[in-house]
């Protein structure tokens, strides 16, 4: 029987993408193998007329790129395709080096920038799954029988062990982070409870999303200039004169996304499903712009987010020389927002944009609540709309700031009438 193990990796690789002329995501495929910590030394690149069931390519196009592999002294190739196991596999007895698909790469950015314990746990089981479907017939030592005096006998092969210790490790993720969700649907239904509406940051990564979030809310989330920087959510409490925002930021999305990405952190992009507002963070500089947004489009369809509002933000007027500014529509409904998160100009407009979103201007008066309506009151409280009270015989009398839509409402709930002017305050009672 032919004996096949698999070869060890190594920095140095060579590139294949095979989608035609496409520099755009040429540019891009190198920019993810650089994010793993590869080093591309060279690319295969051009049209594939059809797709070899055993390796992909077919002999020829593999013959070239075992001899990109010798002459470069390459250890690794990195295909920007979806390859099955039995490719790979095939591939790497070809070519006698390490092989990983664009899952994979994926996968290995994302076990690198995971900072949270959730989102470690995420990424771990994305590669297990992803691994599993590759538990076959790859690894040789893994097929033979233990042996030895007191071994023998039909037993368990290695390749079966591991294969049952994999399912009971994913089976113990999905778990873990089973726990993870629910404590986040608490979080979710404390802010629903106060009435607090959240806005998530999504778009193509590297667009200037956590360098956006850091600017409107004041704060220091890891944000630089490469491919996925973020990749755990983050909130933060944005503060705006009309009513107050939980701002998340989401990690950012590529053109073909694996599934098995899209079904690991599915339960971190709750945030984005259940989102009250999607700002959708474009690059405003990228000359592919309109490219990006359809990829992103596409990525909030596979999560069924596609129904959420969504406001147009193009950052980084500051590379194209264009104004900072806010359009709206015939019926002065703001269409999009341009500005440059890095210098601040054109954040009072987003800002403008939210405060109009979410009820326009705040409005403003005076409630009276009987002694008795203490949870009421409390309501009120836990909204953040209460800015001066105090009671007399009469009740309670609460100065109250919210949005238009949301005040209106709850009064019409609880039937309060808004007034004016402060009520005279009779004899005081204890507070």
């Amino acid at each position: 029987m032919f004996e096949f193990d698999r070869p060890g990796g190594g920095e140095r690789c060579v590139l294949v993408s095979l989608h035609g002329e496409d520099p755009r995501r040429s540019e891009e495929f190198s920019q993810l193998a650089s994010a793993a910590g590869a080093l591309p030394v060279a690319e295969l690149s051009g049209r594939l007329r059809r797709i070899d069931p055993a390796t992909y390519l077919g002999a020829g196009k593999v013959g070239e790129v075992a001899e990109l592999l010798r002459t470069n002294e390459a250890q690794l190739t990195v295909f920007d395709h979806e390859l099955t196991p039995a490719q790979e596999r095939n591939l790497e007895r070809a070519l006698s080096c390490r092989v990983l698909d664009r899952a994979g790469l994926i996968l290995d950015i994302f076990a690198q920038r995971a900072r949270s314990f959730e989102g470690k746990l995420q990424v771990e089981l994305a590669q297990l799954r992803h691994l599993s479907t590759r538990l076959v017939r790859g690894w040789s030592h893994l097929e033979r029988q233990k042996g030895g005096i007191g071994l023998r006998g039909p037993g368990e092969s290695q390749l079966e062990t591991d294969r049952r210790l994999l399912t009971v490790r994913v089976d113990r993720l999905t778990r873990r982070l089973a726990k993870f969700e629910r404590q986040r649907d608490l979080s979710r239904g404390a802010r629903n409870r106060t009435s607090t509406p959240t806005v998530a940051l999504v778009g193509y990564t590297n667009a200037g999303k956590s360098t956006l979030f850091n600017a409107l809310t004041q704060s220091d989330a890891f944000a630089a200039d490469q491919l996925f920087a973020t990749l755990d959510p983050t909130l933060r409490r944005l503060e705006l004169p009309a009513q107050p925002l939980v701002l998340a930021d989401t990690v950012g999305f590529v053109q073909d996304l694996p599934h098995a990405l899209v079904a690991a952190f599915r339960a971190t992009l709750e945030e984005t499903r259940r989102a009250d507002l999607l700002l959708h963070v474009i690059d405003a500089s990228d000359p592919e712009r309109r490219e990006r947004i359809g990829d992103v489009e596409a990525v909030l369809r596979e999560i069924e987010a596609s129904e959420v509002p969504v406001l147009h933000v193009y950052n980084k007027t500051d590379r194209t020389g264009q104004p900072a500014r806010v359009r709206r529509d015939g019926e002065g409904q703001v269409r999009d927002v341009w500005l440059s998160a890095k210098t601040g100009a054109g954040l009072d407009g987003l800002r403008e944009a939210l405060a109009v979103h979410f009820g326009g201007q705040a409005c403003e008066g005076w409630l009276t609540l009987p002694l008795t309506a203490g949870r009421l009151r409390g309501r009120l409280h836990q909204m953040a709309a209460v800015r001066q009270e105090f009671c007399d015989e009469a009740g309670w009398h609460l100065r109250v700031r919210l949005p238009k839509a949301p005040l209106e409402a709850f009064c019409e709930r609880h039937d309060l009438h808004l007034h004016a002017r402060a009520p005279v305050a009779a004899s005081a009672c204890g507070s």
